[in-house]
């Protein structure tokens, strides 16, 4: 009797079919950068003009970055009241965390927000929190700060995730599945909100990686609402199918982040687009087996940016159109690498897109697509979608 109870007690707290993405929302600061001038501006900035050899190679990086513009809560002012974050490697955490720990929830709240307005629902129903950041660390944690920012119940159950990187994007889907599929009536609200006044720093000529980092990386948040079981007023955009993570063989140190008193410094120390494109098949082949999927131009692609060469890499690797990668080229260009927001941004992209081209499907007329995320690890979420009919 008892058994039977704990039965249908468990039977009752889950959904009864797949979480989907209810709704998207995204968000930057409203200082933007043009990547054309940036390497005149950040030489200038950081008090680096001497170092004209060091200037023409970051030229070449943004040049060959394929951004257009990026956008960045840090402006000049900022950086005048606070040269020790203009050096390469000066005390300055302090400083850093003092702008990061209240701009991430605000710069989160909006996209939010967003989210919640294109949902449609009172941010009552939100049982939820997931917030993920690489910007910052403080306790009571961003969650806490968004949940007071946004009015949403005291009661909602939140998830702070800091210091995951860029493959985050697809960590919280697949947490948000998770959460949504076994708590009935679930509705999770998703936020990657980044700012990078926590990586910005002068140039280096022994560490050219960090440069690397100074030409792709921008500022941004985007908010996603998922909930399985959709009620008739609510209109799903995505279905989560499935998602894996896994860390690539031979791939440990490939990309590190420390944080330390001179803020958080990124360590690029291996072929990071060979061994992304060199083991993206057997993730892809492992997450489509079970739909007898093997041809990756029939499905719809949402991967990070991590930079034009893993794109081009990817794409040589698996002979993909040059469309597939349409919508994540259009977000690299038009806001550079915003680390675990990328994806969201992406997928908010496609929708968009599809709609406007009156595709008749979420994902530009295809049924199934696939979501990546890389980063520190080398570590790879691969969430596997269904996309929703909009004709």
């Amino acid at each position: 009797m008892v058994t039977t109870t704990i039965e249908a007690i468990r039977r009752a707290q889950r959904a009864d079919g797949p979480a989907a993405v209810l709704a998207i929302g995204t968000a930057t600061p409203p200082n933007s950068v043009d990547q054309a001038t940036y390497p005149d501006y950040y030489f200038k900035i950081t008090n680096s003009e001497h170092m004209t050899e060091l200037k023409e190679k970051f030229k070449r990086m943004c040049e060959k970055s394929m951004i257009k513009k990026r956008y960045m809560h840090l402006t000049e002012e900022m950086l005048k009241e606070n040269p020790n974050m203009c050096a390469y490697m000066a005390p300055s955490l302090d400083a850093r965390q003092d702008m990061v720990v209240v701009e991430v929830p605000r710069l989160g709240k909006e996209a939010a927000a967003r989210a919640i307005k294109e949902w449609g629902q009172p941010k009552s129903k939100i049982t939820h929190l997931v917030f993920c950041t690489t910007s910052g660390v403080d306790m009571p944690g961003a969650d806490y700060q968004l949940t007071k920012l946004l009015g949403l119940r005291p009661s909602v159950k939140r998830l702070m995730m800091y210091q995951q990187g860029c493959f985050a994007g697809g960590t919280v889907l697949r947490l948000a599945k998770d959460l949504a599929e076994n708590n009935a009536a679930a509705r999770v609200l998703v936020v990657c909100a980044e700012i990078t006044a926590v990586t910005f720093r002068g140039p280096s000529d022994s560490h050219l990686d960090s440069l690397v980092g100074q030409a792709l990386f921008g500022d941004g948040a985007a908010a996603v609402i998922v909930g399985a079981d959709p009620l008739p007023s609510e209109t799903p955009l995505f279905r989560l199918v499935s998602a894996e993570q896994t860390i690539l063989p031979d791939s440990h140190g490939a990309i590190d982040g420390h944080l330390r008193e001179v803020g958080l410094t990124f360590h690029l120390l291996k072929d990071v687009p060979g061994l992304i494109s060199k083991n993206i098949e057997k993730s892809l082949a492992e997450a489509f087996d079970p739909l007898g999927i093997h041809d990756w131009n029939s499905i719809f692609w949402i991967a990070h940016p991590g930079g034009p060469a893993i794109l081009d890499q990817v794409e040589i690797k698996l002979g993909l159109n040059p469309d597939k990668l349409r919508s994540t080229r259009h977000v690299l260009s038009e806001f550079g690498n915003m680390s675990s927001a990328c994806v969201l941004f992406i997928l908010d992209e496609m929708r968009k897109k599809s709609m406007e081209d009156n595709a008749g499907t979420t994902g530009e007329g295809l049924k199934w697509g696939v979501l990546f995320g890389f980063g520190p690890g080398l570590t790879v979420e691969t969430v596997v979608l269904q996309s929703v009919d909009i004709s």
